[in-house]
């Protein structure tokens, strides 16, 4: 006989009984709110979670439609929704509800509801459910992400110091305040360094502002006016403290009010303006003005804290940007210094090439061009190889060679293939002619039109170089034993002249090859003689000169036949092959049980090649990215390391789809594959190819400076 576990005197609940007691349990306890409606949309039911949600005992809701208890809802579409379930039986889930409820009645508040009908044993439709989740504070947070995301693509388009104020005020109005104004101290708009404020009232000018509708703006200041705060007034307080300031109440009898504002901007708080922040407008530890924020009796609820901090957010992003376009106000008269500092100093480390270059400015009354040049490593040992030039001379090919060069610096880590990189830049040209037309600097960047460049990326485990032109000379190449020769480069247009398409060009180049890459004037230099042609020939073919003796020589060369009134950039590579020892490539059965053998294979070779130091890290990343692999990618899957200057682990697969990095929650039991290849590796990302993608990881293969 089993045991009866019930303590005398207890009354044991039969099976139905304790059915009915978890049925019970579950609708009033429940965290979701219930409501159950007859067929005629009365209230029969509701649990304690609806009662929270409402604010409303369920006892006024009880044989009542919402309608009558609930007037600040939206009921007429509540009820639509109920009866389109009641009619047709189907469920209606993720509908977003707004209003107030009594127990907060100046806040709107959101909620998520899903209904579906209820039916009889019979068929017969007995009613009607409504189950209801508070999402207030998850809508507000995605409201203000989408916010933020909005401002970083509107602010900051311009490097102009009165037109980056005003899109901080579009940006504010109407999605956080009625009324916005930005104020700035006197000379931050002609790029002048703004002096510290005092301890007393402050001098600011209108440089912006903004209002959700017109009428707000009768009777205030105009642009450009000079209006000093007094010290008391929250406007002074938060310049001076550097620190933001929450009024969430407005006291129109307060003493700072009549200070704080403009004597013509009485009626502002008559016409109902009721709460206000304050946040300065600070960029690396200089205050240049501040932004003010109201909400008029449009908008019933005050400003609240978590409405400061997103101020907050949006008020340093702008600063930022103005504190930019003051800075560049100031200082463009330095081109000559800018166009000297765009150009590497010293070679960046790397192994695939041995590099030489030269800059010989133009020595002329207008001062330098726009030539310029770049060596950027890349991923799996490569080296990327830029160079370009500029329409024009002076500040506006100083501008366009910046613009041209950090696009160039930005994409290549991207490792984009060479067409792709032009694709880009030829986008990107007309975008920012446009934009510069807009502020009224157009002459600056009219040189980017008609701009040339050449981009190649050399390879040196497999010796391929692969490039791209949009308009520029194409590269002198010397083999080994063979005459010098110009690569027959596809004949593309410079770059914002609407070519669609940047035909590539790949070539073999054994170890030891020359290429020179060199500006306009030295390709019209070329056409200058033959004798000319065969005395640069004969120094590119030069193999026992250093390459930096052969590049002061082709400049001494080309200087003197073109003359000081152009700009010269030279750039000689000579390429190299890693060595065959220093590179493994396993490929990876598309199983999990591969990703052990993998391990094994790799700890192996690190043991060849006296990096036992790295065991650890690399068996990590290894499984990490060969598990990923397997798991989500497409097979083929390749595993290659790389010894050179950095240990490289390359994990491919045949998917374009590349996981991205997040950090797991302490709950999760993945998702933490790429945040510790990225905490064990100096660099890593994604390469894609034609088959499919790699994803890298790089480590110092000498870890304790051996």
């Amino acid at each position: 006989m089993p045991e009866d576990d019930s303590r005398p005197g207890e009354h044991r609940l039969s099976p139905r009984e304790e059915d009915l007691a978890i049925l019970d349990a579950l609708f009033n306890q429940s965290p979701v709110g219930v409501a159950v409606y007859d067929t005629g949309l009365r209230v029969v039911r509701a649990n304690s979670a609806l009662e929270r949600i409402h604010g409303v005992p369920n006892a006024r809701l009880l044989g009542h439609r919402l309608g009558e208890v609930l007037p600040d809802l939206d009921t007429a579409a509540i009820e639509s929704r109920l009866v389109r379930v009641l009619e047709t039986g189907q469920p209606v889930a993720g509908t977003e509800v707004h209003g107030r409820t009594p127990a907060d009645p100046d806040r709107d508040r959101v909620w998520v509801a899903s209904s579906f009908a209820l039916t009889g044993q019979d068929g017969r439709t007995l009613g009607v459910t409504d189950m209801v989740m508070d999402i207030t504070e998850r809508h507000h947070i995605r409201k203000r992400l989408a916010l933020l995301d909005h401002a970083a693509a509107r602010i900051g388009t311009t490097l102009d110091v009165t037109r980056t104020a005003a899109e901080l005020a579009d940006v504010l109005v109407p999605a956080l305040a009625d009324l916005a104004a930005i104020d700035l101290l006197d000379g931050v708009e002609a790029g002048e360094e703004p002096l510290t404020p005092g301890t007393g009232g402050v001098e600011l000018r209108l440089t912006a502002r903004k209002a959700a509708r017109p009428s707000i703006l009768e009777g205030l200041r105009e642009m450009g006016d000079i209006q000093e705060f007094a010290a008391d007034t929250p406007h002074a307080r938060s310049l001076v403290s550097g620190q933001p300031v929450l009024v969430p109440v407005i006291d129109p009898d307060a003493g700072w009010v009549g200070g704080s504002l403009d004597p013509r901007a009485q009626a502002l708080v008559e016409r109902g303006t009721h709460s206000l922040m304050v946040v300065p407008l600070r960029a690396r530890d200089t205050v240049l003005g501040v932004a003010h924020m109201y909400r008029t009796s449009a908008r019933s609820d005050a400003f609240e804290p978590d409405d400061l901090v997103l101020a907050q957010d949006l008020v340093a992003r702008a600063a930022v940007c103005v504190d930019n376009a003051r800075r560049y106000t100031g200082e463009r008269v330095a081109a000559v210094t800018l166009q000297r500092s765009l150009l590497p100093r010293n070679v960046p480390e790397q192994s695939a090439v041995h590099l030489a270059y030269c800059y010989r400015p133009a020595r002329t009354h207008t001062g330098v061009g726009g030539c310029w040049f770049d060596v950027i490593p890349l991923s799996g040992a490569r080296v990327a190889l830029a160079i370009g030039d500029i329409p024009g001379t002076g500040i506006e090919a100083a501008a366009c060679t910046g613009q041209i060069c950090s696009a160039v610096r930005t994409l290549a880590q991207l490792d984009l293939a060479p067409e792709e990189v032009l694709a880009r830049l030829d986008n990107m040209v007309p975008r920012l002619v446009e934009r510069a037309r807009t502020s009224g600097s157009a002459p600056i960047m009219d040189g980017l039109v008609g701009a040339t460049c050449l981009y190649a990326i050399y390879d040196p485990v497999s010796c391929r170089c692969v490039m791209a032109s949009a308009g520029h000379a194409p590269p002198a190449v010397a083999e080994p034993d063979r005459p010098v020769r110009f690569l027959e480069l596809p004949p593309n247009e410079p770059l914002g002249l609407g070519d669609p398409v940047f035909e590539p060009l790949e070539v073999e180049l054994p170890a030891g090859s020359a290429l020179l890459f060199h500006t306009r004037s030295m390709a019209d230099s070329r056409d200058a003689g033959r004798a000319l042609d065969e005395q640069l020939c004969a120094l590119i073919a030069q193999d026992g000169m250093p390459p930096e003796d052969i590049c002061q020589a082709l400049a001494n060369v080309a200087c003197s036949r073109i003359g000081p009134q152009e700009d010269l950039a030279l750039l000689l590579a000579r390429t190299r092959r890693l060595p065959a020892a220093q590179v493994a490539t396993w490929d990876v059965p598309a199983e999990p049980g591969a990703v052990a053998d993998t391990r094994s294979l790799a700890l192996h070779q690190l043991e060849r090649w006296g990096l036992e130091d790295l065991e650890f890290t690399t068996e990590l990343i290894v499984s990490e990215l060969v598990t990923n692999a397997i798991r989500y990618g497409v097979p083929p899957v390749r595993l290659r390391l790389i010894h050179d200057q950095m240990l490289i682990c390359e994990v491919s697969d045949a998917s374009s789809t590349s996981p991205h990095i997040r950090r797991a929650a302490t709950t999760d039991e993945g998702g933490r594959g790429l945040f510790l290849v990225a905490q064990c590796s100096q660099h890593w990302g994604t390469r894609y190819h034609d088959c499919g993608k790699t994803i890298w990881a790089e480590q110092d293969a000498h870890p304790h400076g051996t």
